[in-house]
């Protein structure tokens, strides 16, 4: 894999994208579907900060709300009750200021890697020669070189994830938002994944807000770690993961403190799956089940 942690010459820094980081403040937001009897609350009451230049990830049980968060912070949807704002001024909207990588791959399978890459400019009328040259310099980045030319049925899951950050970079937002993209990839895929990421994060330090439900995946990657509750979903708790940078996963995973902030977190998950549990949620039960299996475990993927 390519390292991305060394120097860049003076020629290949002046192609980096300008990051701008914001900050998001969400404030006693709530969200509910349908109206009188048939209203459902997802989201209730719910407040916290996305903080410039840090590393905010979201942990709770499947179903919990995480998703809707991440719309109501996209501008896909508006909060039935509370606000949303970004650097002070109200979130209205989608805007190129966040930009959100999701689940499933969102590549265009009939262009070829750069030209998904080159996407966003040239949907704004951006098609520019320094437009092209941070193309290839963040094809260099992700490492993907070799495959500019390949399409995304040709890409390994790994590829087309790299693919897509990648491609949100080349829009420069001010707030990453990613919801559990690493999603679905095998194992080993994965772990080089969370490496990948924090180098690209730890290079930039652009403000990134990244959904997971998997708790060696947050710990690992998390400045601030936020714990969600059951359904309807509020944070219940915020843990500082004060471990240094840059990260790799066999120091973190031997460290003291990390070990620490797992029991801590996923203590509290587990109480929060119960109340899941209680009510026969199967998202729940699967939760529960892997809890015992990983509540004595240290390692990386348990």
């Amino acid at each position: 894999m390519t390292n991305i942690s060394h120097d860049l010459s003076d020629s290949s820094a002046s192609l980096r994208p300008q990051v701008s980081a914001g900050e998001i403040t969400v404030s006693n937001v709530s969200k509910s579907y349908g109206a009188g009897l048939f209203t459902k609350e997802v989201v209730k009451d719910c407040s916290f900060t996305i903080e410039r230049n840090k590393l905010t990830v979201m942990i709770g049980p499947s179903g919990c709300g995480k998703s809707t968060l991440i719309r109501l912070l996209a501008g896909f949807e508006k909060p039935t009750t509370g606000s949303i704002k970004i650097n002070g001024k109200p979130i209205t909207g989608p805007d190129r200021d966040r930009l959100v990588v999701f689940q499933e791959s969102a590549l265009f399978p009939w262009m070829t890697t750069y030209d998904n890459i080159m996407y966003g400019p040239r949907a704004r009328g951006e098609d520019t020669q320094q437009a092209r040259d941070l193309a290839k310099f963040l094809l260099e980045k992700v490492g993907l070189t070799a495959f500019r030319n390949k399409y995304p049925p040709q890409l390994s899951g790994g590829m087309q994830r790299r693919a897509e950050l990648a491609r949100a970079m080349i829009n420069d937002p001010e707030v990453m938002i990613l919801d559990e993209p690493f999603r679905g990839l095998d194992c080993m895929s994965k772990e080089l994944m969370w490496e990948y990421y924090a180098g690209l994060y730890e290079e930039s330090r652009r403000t990134n807000f990244f959904v997971t439900t998997d708790i060696d995946e947050a710990i690992f990657l998390a400045d601030r770690l936020l714990i969600m509750t059951n359904i309807p979903g509020q944070v219940r708790a915020t843990i500082e993961v004060d471990l240094p940078r840059p990260r790799r996963l066999a120091f973190v995973f031997d460290s003291k403190r990390a070990n620490e902030v797992k029991t801590e977190a996923l203590s509290l998950l587990h109480e929060e799956a119960m109340k899941s549990f209680a009510g026969g949620s199967k998202a729940a039960t699967d939760f529960v089940e892997a809890y015992s299996r990983r509540a004595d475990k240290t390692g990386p993927g348990s």
